[in-house]
């Protein structure tokens, strides 16, 4: 076991969107953090959302009214920060009457207007559904408004980029398995996953991000720390051939009084989800049941004239949010807000419950503003006006239009995912390619040994999956021989 002799600032379990956020936040004011992931980062509740950075409109029914006006004010910061990843779209509502009355959905949609102060996306209006759209001929009237679409395992590692290029360390695949309090700071054993090898390390404040550990975490760690009620809440998705051609994506009231997002997806697909009910047991294991599909798939056929079937699906995923503790019977009902606790004896931890990706720079420089008392060296909060790595621009056209003139031999289509991917740092991807030999090997799906050397180097990728369904989605493209030669290049790459 080795033993590293540094004091680090904070040590910050948890590589998901909160975590990497904190970490971020913190390296940037000029304190020396480390971050450790016992998985790939952003491999739990963090890949599993309905990616989207939104206000959250259905939270105006529980009267979150701070909750929708900062998370609408992020949603312009996040806009401005991170434009390839994060994108434009308006949702269409269909009308139900027997649902929610036409009034209540003009007045939510004119106080989302007001709350998000219309900067840069255009505001709701109403809408007459015709006869040639994607929606059946009884849905007549809806309602339209703007938010965004963002790639969410991107956005962690992007902000996990941004954390290392402050001095953050960031360890993935490696897991805290033991933390004491010594002399009023923490010795914290870290176990590499791959080789089982363990190591000692110190910090001055352990930051809990654990996601749905937390509660687990701060129970079997950290006992003596006071601790809130953790409810776990388990949501699933499923992916389609694409219902329909339109750039719009569509929010479905059902009769339960959920909503449900069918959302343009990766070109040829629908993105459907999703489901809220209570999970027990280890958030590793959540999967969607065959009922959750039948769901999922009833709300869609009970809107659109397309029809599916379970055969249908193409892929599904299903992630837990950690919320706080509550009685509410309905799990869609329980509040999206986070909470903060800092605990300073027997050495200072800050815990982490809940939260949106929307939110997370928000959360992260109220965790900083907590623990300003402890670092009275620590610089001010930065990360508003910082663009995260490779959204140095302002346009996705005009980017793709300029790189297509310095790599004319690369199909629009790649160059166009690209873009969306990784916006300026594709120039750090393709630096001395001259023609398209000089990508490597073809995997298929517009995927080159050049493209998995780069996520391998610079963003962490490790495993067929990082790279298929965390650092790219082109696992709704790949079969088994394309995969096992990915595999067979990360294993040779390893030796």
């Amino acid at each position: 076991m080795s033993q590293n002799s540094t004091i680090h600032d904070l040590l910050v379990i948890g590589g998901g969107i909160n975590g990497c956020g904190i970490a971020a936040d913190a390296a940037g004011r000029g304190l020396d953090v480390l971050l450790c992931e016992m998985g790939d980062l952003a491999s739990a509740t963090s890949s599993a959302s309905t990616k989207l950075i939104h206000g959250g409109l259905r939270y105006l029914e529980q009267y979150e009214f701070r909750l929708v006006r900062e998370a609408l004010a992020e949603r312009e910061v996040l806009l401005r920060n991170a434009p390839h990843i994060i994108t434009p779209m308006r949702f269409q509502l269909p009308h139900r009457p027997h649902l929610r009355p036409r009034w209540m959905i003009r007045a939510g949609l004119f106080l989302y207007d007001y709350l998000s102060q219309r900067v840069t996306l255009p505001g709701s209006r109403s809408l007459e559904f015709g006869a040639d759209g994607p929606l059946l001929p009884e849905f007549k009237y809806g309602f339209e408004y703007s938010d965004a679409w963002v790639d969410d395992a991107r956005l962690v590692v992007l902000v996990a980029m941004q954390a290392r290029e402050h001095s953050a360390q960031i360890r993935v695949r490696t897991r805290c398995v033991e933390a004491v309090a010594e002399d009023g700071h923490w010795r914290v054993t870290l176990e590499d996953q791959r080789t089982g090898n363990r190591e000692h390390v110190r910090s001055r404040v352990l930051v809990n991000a654990s996601g749905p550990w937390v509660g687990e975490l701060a129970a079997s760690m950290l006992p003596q720390i006071p601790r809130h009620a953790v409810r776990l809440v388990k949501g699933c998705h499923i992916i389609v051939p694409k219902l329909h051609d339109k750039p719009e994506a569509f929010l479905l009231q059902n009769s339960d009084g959920r909503v449900v997002f069918v959302i343009p997806y990766e070109q040829d697909f629908s993105l459907i989800g999703t489901t809220e009910e209570d999970f027990h047991g280890d958030p590793s294991t959540a999967q969607i049941a065959r009922w959750e599909i039948d769901y999922l798939v009833n709300i869609v056929n009970e809107c659109f004239r397309t029809k599916i079937t379970a055969a249908d699906v193409v892929h599904h995923f299903a992630g837990v949010r950690p919320l706080l503790g509550s009685d509410e019977a309905n799990a869609s009902k329980v509040s999206r807000d986070y909470t903060l606790e800092l605990a300073v004896e027997p050495a200072p931890v800050l815990t982490v419950y809940g939260g949106k990706i929307t939110t997370y720079r928000c959360l992260a420089e109220n965790a900083l503003a907590k623990l300003q008392s402890l670092f009275p060296q620590m610089r001010e909060a930065w990360t508003e006006l910082a663009p995260l790595p490779g959204g140095e621009f302002t346009s996705q056209v005009a980017l793709l239009s300029e790189f297509e003139k310095s790599w004319p031999w690369i199909s629009r289509d790649l160059l166009q995912r690209w873009v969306g991917s990784y916006g300026m740092r594709t120039r750090q991807l393709l630096d001395g390619c001259l023609e398209l030999s000089a990508l490597g090997q073809d995997f298929g799906g517009g995927l080159y040994a050049r493209e998995v050397d780069y996520l391998c180097d610079h963003e962490w990728a490790q495993s067929v999956d990082d790279i298929l369904w965390r650092r790219t989605k082109l696992g709704l493209r790949f079969n088994t021989a394309q995969r096992e030669a990915l595999s067979a290049y990360l294993d040779a790459r390893r030796t």
